[in-house]
C-alpha cells in the first residue's frame, strides 16, 4: 500500500512517538488528521511546537478516544488509521489500573469496530515490548508468552487481543505494531532517558535511578515511526504482529553511566527506593528479534544508539525544550 495522498488518521497524535509519525507522514505526501486529547486549554500537546507550515498541512480533531462516537466520527473518510493513542506510564498503573482498562482496552476497541463498520483499508494498532515481560529467550520474536507484569502490560495485552479478535472474525485489514523502548526528542520524564538527561542539564550531581540491572532494547524515535510507515506499506504484514527492534540492549546503569560521562563527568547515581518496581513486576530484560521487519519490509535501523542519544541531548538542551521537565521530582 503507498502512503502518498492517503487519508491518514493519527490517535495520540499529539504525544511523543505520535507527533514524530505525522510529521514524517506529511514528508511522505499523505493527509494527515491528527486526534488529539480534547483539552480546555485547547492544546495539541507536541503538536504545538511544530512549524506554521506543518500545521497547515494538517486537520486537528481533539476528543477522547474512550468514547466511541467521537472515536467514528474522526475516522469517517480514512484510508488508513495508526492507532497510538493510550496510557503507558507504568508506575501509575499500579495505583489507576481502570484507566487503563477504559484508555487501552475500550479505546482500541473503538477503533476496531468503527474501522470494521466505516471499511477503513489499513489499521495500525500499536503494542508494547512490556507485553512480553522478561525475556524467557533472546532475541524475543513476535512468538514469545505474553507476560502481564503491570497492568499496563496487561492492559496492552488485552488491546492485542482485541484487535487480533477481529481480524479472524471480521478480516478487519490490521497488524499489531510492536516497537520496543522507543526514545528520543520529546518523550516524557516518566522514560528513563530524559530522566537521567533531565537531571543532568539541570545541574544535578546526584541521578535519581531506580534498579539499574534491567536491559533495554533501544530505538531512536526516527527509526520507530519509519518502521510504522514501512510496516503499513506492507500488505504480507495484514493479521501478523510485529515488532520493531534492534536486536542489542543495554543495562539502565550503562546507560546512566553513558549519558553522565557525556554530560556531567562529576555526577553519579544515587539509587532512590521510590522508583523501584514490584520486584515480579519488574520487566529485567528486553532484546527484541527484528528478522519479521526485515523480511517482510525495507526497514532499516539508520540511528546508532550514539547518534541517537546525541540528538536526544541536543534536543533537550535548548533552554524552551528543557523548562517543561521536572527534574527534581519521581514523574511516574
Amino acid at each position: 500500500m503507498e502512503i502518498k495522498n492517503k487519508k491518514i488518521l493519527v490517535t495520540g497524535a499529539d504525544g511523543f512517538i505520535g507527533s514524530h509519525l505525522v510529521q514524517q507522514l506529511l514528508a511522505e505526501g499523505a493527509h494527515v488528521k491528527a486526534f488529539v486529547y480534547y483539552n480546555s486549554f485547547n492544546s495539541w500537546g507536541w503538536l504545538d511546537t511544530l512549524s506554521k507550515e506543518e500545521l497547515s498541512g494538517i486537520e486537528i480533531f481533539a476528543g477522547d478516544i474512550r468514547d466511541p462516537n467521537g472515536v467514528r466520527t474522526a475516522m469517517k473518510g480514512m484510508d488508513i488509521v495508526f492507532h497510538l493513542a493510550a496510557l503507558i506510564a507504568i508506575p501509575f498503573s499500579y495505583h489507576s489500573p481502570d484507566s487503563y482498562i477504559d484508555t487501552n482496552v475500550k479505546g482500541t476497541l473503538n477503533i476496531v469496530q468503527a474501522a470494521k463498520d466505516l471499511n477503513i483499508e489499513r489499521i495500525l494498532v500499536t503494542s508494547t515490548s512490556e507485553v512480553y515481560g522478561t525475556a524467557q529467550y533472546i532475541p524475543i520474536d513476535e512468538k514469545h508468552p505474553r507476560q502481564p507484569q503491570s497492568p499496563y502490560s496487561a492492559s496492552k495485552i488485552g488491546a492485542d487481543c482485541i484487535a487480533e479478535s477481529f481480524y479472524r472474525s471480521f478480516n478487519l485489514p490490521l497488524t499489531i505494531v510492536r516497537p520496543f523502548n522507543t526514545f528520543g526528542p520529546r518523550q516524557s520524564a516518566r522514560a528513563v532517558i530524559p530522566t537521567i538527561i533531565s537531571q543532568l542539564l539541570n545541574g544535578r550531581t546526584e541521578i535519581k535511578l531506580g534498579d539499574l540491572i534491567p536491559t533495554r532494547d533501544l530505538l531512536y524515535v526516527k527509526d520507530t515511526v519509519n518502521g510504522f510507515i514501512e510496516i503499513a506499506k506492507a500488505d504480507t504484514l495484514i493479521g501478523e504482529d510485529c515488532n520493531i527492534a534492534t536486536e542489542s540492549e543495554i543495562s539502565v546503569g550503562d546507560l546512566a553511566n553513558t549519558l553522565i560521562k557525556l554530560l556531567n563527568p562529576s555526577a553519579h547515581i544515587v539509587q532512590d527506593d521510590a522508583r523501584i518496581r514490584p520486584e515480579k513486576s519488574e520487566v529485567f530484560r528486553l532484546f527484541g528479534s527484528k528478522q519479521k521487519i526485515t523480511q517482510h519490509t525495507s526497514w532499516k535501523q539508520q540511528y546508532s544508539l550514539e547518534q541517537g542519544l546525541t540528538e536526544t541531548i541536543d534536543w533537550f538542551s535548548q533552554p524552551e525544550n528543557l523548562r517543561s521537565y521536572k527534574a527534581n521530582i519521581y514523574n511516574i
